[in-house]
């Protein structure tokens, strides 16, 4: 169920509004938007009575909700949410590029990147401490030791570190470090690991798993927000198709689909998205274009010598050519959008 406040509510009217959610056994929801504040509800089994929220003072309307996601949902909230990352933002109406090498290998080769990204103007650098691979010989990242590499781009850089967790060691270990936990594709369905993830107030960037619809990444990410955690930004990453000629199939129509659906920020990731360094460029303007929050980019000094994916990670130049299309796209869109309303 969905509680609607009336714009001119006070505190005490949404205070009152949570407090009969609890005494039913259930958990509120509060969600400021620009001009009123929504309550979801969840923890019930089955329907709610509307006649229990009718009638307090500031509601306005009590709906039910059938979708089997609530907090994700526009309609909980008509306009997009927008994320704070460290210092920045996701879903502001800014080109968020996110970009940085597949793994923290030494500090030259992260610092170097570092260097190219916010030389940029980017605001966010991306670098895996733990890496989720299919082989258990390869490269499994330098853990805590990665993550204090990527601490200190963020002290010399002024960049906001975005960096995957694998299990609940690694979350503690991201918030300690960094400034966005990221949930990749392999842990998309991990729910003990969304449940924990909720609970910590850090946000979370989470990946498509790599056959998951569009309603089952909007439940994993429900996940999340159930446990209070409202701060979510979903990522297009490409999934499994019997196409062969990419790493996976980059899936755009899922943005409009997103927008339609949910009030989440959503980005797009062309480097797993495709696994060719060709590819990367024509997708992720097409990403931008088809309305996406912003990117996620893999870059990397000398991508030939890389631990991990280096077929599909940008030089620093190439990132640097690339970045600057991305915001021409992005500005365009921009005056489109401004013309059409």
């Amino acid at each position: 169920m969905l509680i609607v406040m009336r714009p001119d509510a006070v505190d005490a009217d949404i205070e009152r509004v949570l407090k009969v959610i609890e005494s039913l056994g259930l958990r509120g929801h509060e969600l400021p938007g620009q001009s009123r504040t929504a309550i979801g509800i969840t923890g019930n089994r089955g329907s709610v009575d509307p006649a229990n929220f009718e009638n307090l003072p500031g509601v306005a309307d009590a709906i039910r909700v059938t979708k089997p996601y609530k907090l994700v949902s526009s309609d909980l909230r008509p306009e997009k949410s927008v994320i704070k990352v460290g210092n920045a933002f996701i879903g502001d109406g800014s080109l968020a590029m996110i970009a940085g090498p597949c793994a923290v290998e030494n500090e030259k080769q992260v610092f170097d990147a570092a260097e190219a990204v916010a030389a940029s103007g980017a605001k966010f650098f991306r670098g895996g401490a733990y890496k989720p691979r299919t082989s258990p010989y390869a490269f499994q990242g330098k853990g805590e030791d990665g993550l204090k590499i990527l601490a200190e781009v963020r002290n010399q850089f002024g960049l906001n570190i975005v960096t995957e967790a694998m299990d609940e060691h690694g979350v503690d270990m991201v918030e300690k470090y960094g400034d966005c936990i990221q949930i990749g594709a392999r842990n998309m369905q991990n729910f003990s690991l969304l449940k924990y993830v909720g609970k910590t107030r850090k946000p979370v960037l989470l990946k498509r798993g790599l056959s998951a619809t569009l309603e089952e990444l909007l439940l994993a990410a429900e996940y999340v927000m159930a446990e209070g955690n409202y701060d979510v930004i979903l990522c297009e990453r490409g999934i499994r198709t019997f196409a062969n000629h990419a790493r996976n199939t980059l899936d755009l129509s899922i943005i409009p689909a997103i927008r339609r659906l949910s009030h989440l920020p959503v980005i797009v990731d062309p480097s797993h998205g495709t696994g060719h360094n060709y590819m990367v460029g024509p997708l992720a303007l097409a990403g931008i274009a088809a309305g996406s929050d912003g990117l996620i980019i893999e870059v990397h000094p000398q991508p030939e010598k890389a631990l991990c994916d280096g077929a599909q990670a940008l030089t620093t130049s190439q990132y640097t050519e690339l970045f600057e299309q991305t915001k021409r796209i992005h500005e365009a869109m921009n005056i489109a959008a401004t013309a059409a309303s």
